[in-house]
């Protein structure tokens, strides 16, 4: 019996991704987006919601990042090997690539909820013999080459990824697009559900487009028009072909392009940003387009360090199933009891910057967390606008620095800008102990959420869709210091579970000086000045923040409002 034969018996979700965070020796996913995906099957395993993934397999992961002592940003692929971790499917598909058949096939990998649960992750593959080595690399580097390379790659993810999942016998009842790259989709359903045309009047559309949004949903991420991809539709024509007519594909996808986003957005009957600010901001940008929102979560034990998890099953049992039950932490937890796990986690993250840095944080200084994609629209350069102001405060009051991050590889400011902090940690010496480690993963973020004393995002409003590392940060009793954008906006209770940075307005002119503010008037004087009051902001981060945002509730709301229709 195979792996996959386990999961066949009832209809499922497809879920598509381009990118799936597995578990972090398994590099099929870039940043946020993929580590969402991850969350949510991990969510749908212990809650049992019947989901089968597809994505790419991505042989050659993403890149792993090594930095020199300048901070330049170098790219090498970062292999796996599918069979150490996955099954051979015996099956295999033909997509259609410039009018040459390209044969995929796949693995299957299980996600295992920690109580029991299961969930199928299709990794579609086309490095199989029955192909050119041209078309065997079309699987292997996650948004690598150019933009034939990527919709080459989305055709396999959309296209192929349905035909997969009918060869393998899956009885599909709703299929999500977490995301524009798998919109392909929905024209293989389209032309799967054409009539024939002996049954067509004069002029009528073979396309049953009611039927196909109803069995399609839709996530976006991106709140800028920019970040949406598209593609020109002489390469569309010289790469998909003729799958359904030109009219009715640029009526679906626009005039000029063919925008991912626009056909997912035409192809289902169910739309939503991944936070409430970022429905709106969608609503703005895709004006006729109803767009819900179902706010993003994380994963409650996959963002839990080891001594919170022991505190958490000690005095809420049952949390990881029902992380409501953190709701009362603010009340039922002693301020010794969290002062000793936030200690026993920054002390493996001191240790794992002087394994992988050289550099000896020291245990008793307020330490700020900052990591994420490394790219213009992040600021992580907005806390060192004034160094002279970051030095007299660090002159007060000791501050050390912990950041993270990888650019992408076109991405020249968002490496002009790792250059530009490491610059910083040498002109800081001294005075701020900063530390940057590279080849930021899954398991770098847990050790940095969970170790530092205070986490740090700066994102220009309102290019924020979410963010999840402040959430992550929350199962870990670290409140967060942010711009009110994303989920912070849902989520910041001033003084309770984390401070925000300036005002909830576009104009970001005043936030570089509204950070020094916040910190110098409220945030170290309350580390250094009055435990008592820090323990509470941590209490209030697990009871307000923890219980609500995470993956659980996001999984939920997804079972009730959208899957089930």
């Amino acid at each position: 019996m195979s792996a996959i034969d386990a999961f066949r018996h009832e209809p499922r979700i497809a879920y598509f991704s381009m990118e799936i965070a597995l578990r972090n020796d398994i590099p099929t996913y870039a940043g946020g987006l993929g580590v969402l995906a991850g969350d949510t099957l991990r969510s749908a395993a212990d809650l049992e919601v019947p989901l089968v993934a597809v994505t790419l397999v991505s042989t050659a992961g993403y890149f792993r990042q090594t930095l020199d002592d300048q901070g330049r940003q170098t790219e090498q692929p970062s292999a796996w090997e599918p069979a150490l971790w996955a099954e051979r499917l015996e099956a295999m598909v033909a997509v259609t690539i410039e009018g040459r058949g390209v044969w995929v096939g796949g693995w299957c990998y299980v996600v295992k909820g920690h109580m029991g649960g299961a969930q199928p992750v299709i990794l579609l593959d086309t490095d199989i013999e029955q192909n050119s080595d041209e078309d065997r690399r079309i699987t292997q580097t996650l948004y690598g080459g150019d933009n034939a390379y990527r919709l080459r790659q989305e055709i396999v993810l959309g296209i192929g990824g349905v035909r997969m999942l009918q060869a393998l016998g899956f009885e599909v009842r709703e299929y999500h697009m977490n995301e524009g790259h798998s919109a392909l989709l929905g024209v293989e359903l389209l032309r799967r559900y054409a009539r024939p045309a002996e049954d067509l009047r004069p002029g009528e559309s073979p396309y049953d487009i009611p039927r196909v949004r109803e069995l399609c949903c839709f996530t976006t991420h991106t709140p800028v028009e920019a970040g949406h991809d598209r593609f020109s539709y002489d390469l569309v024509q010289r790469t998909l072909g003729d799958v359904i007519d030109l009219t009715t594909l640029k009526r679906l996808a626009g005039d000029d392009h063919l925008n991912m986003t626009r056909l997912a957005l035409n192809l289902s009957e169910y739309i939503n940003g991944v936070a409430k600010r970022h429905a709106e901001v969608s609503r703005h940008m895709f004006p006729g387009y109803r767009v819900h929102a179902v706010t993003n979560g994380v994963h409650p034990f996959t963002w839990t360090s080891a001594s919170f998890r022991r505190l958490y099953d000690a005095k809420f049992p049952g949390w990881c199933h029902e992380p409501e039950l953190l709701v009362r932490a603010d009340c039922c937890m002693a301020d010794t009891a969290i002062w000793e796990a936030h200690v026993e986690a920054k002390r493996a993250l001191v240790d794992a910057v002087k394994e992988r840095t050289g550099i000896m944080l020291q245990p008793d200084h307020l330490t700020i967390g900052f990591g994420r994609r490394m790219t213009a629209y992040k600021r992580p350069d907005l806390l060192f606008s004034d160094l002279g102001r970051l030095k007299n405060l660090a002159a007060r009051h000791p501050i050390q620095l912990v950041v993270a991050g990888k650019a992408h590889p076109r991405d020249e400011p968002g490496k002009r800008l790792i250059e530009t902090l490491h610059a910083h940690v040498k002109e800081l010496a001294g005075v701020v102990t900063m530390a940057y480690l590279p080849g930021y993963d899954m398991d770098t973020a847990l050790t940095m959420v969970a170790g530092v004393d205070v986490w740090l995002n700066t994102p220009l409003r309102p290019h924020e869709a979410s963010g999840t590392s402040g959430m992550k940060a929350a199962f870990n009793g670290v409140p967060q210091l942010s711009v009110l954008d994303g989920w912070w906006v849902e989520g910041c209770i001033e003084g309770v579970t984390g401070w925000a940075i300036g005002d909830d307005i576009d104009a970001a002119d005043g936030d570089a000086a509204a950070l020094y503010q916040k910190l110098e008037q409220v945030v170290v004087p309350l580390y250094y000045q009055d435990r008592a009051g820090w323990i509470a902001v941590m209490k209030g981060t697990i009871a307000k923040s923890a219980s609500f945002f995470n993956s659980h509730r996001m999984m939920r709301r997804y079972a009730s409002e959208t899957y089930v229709r």
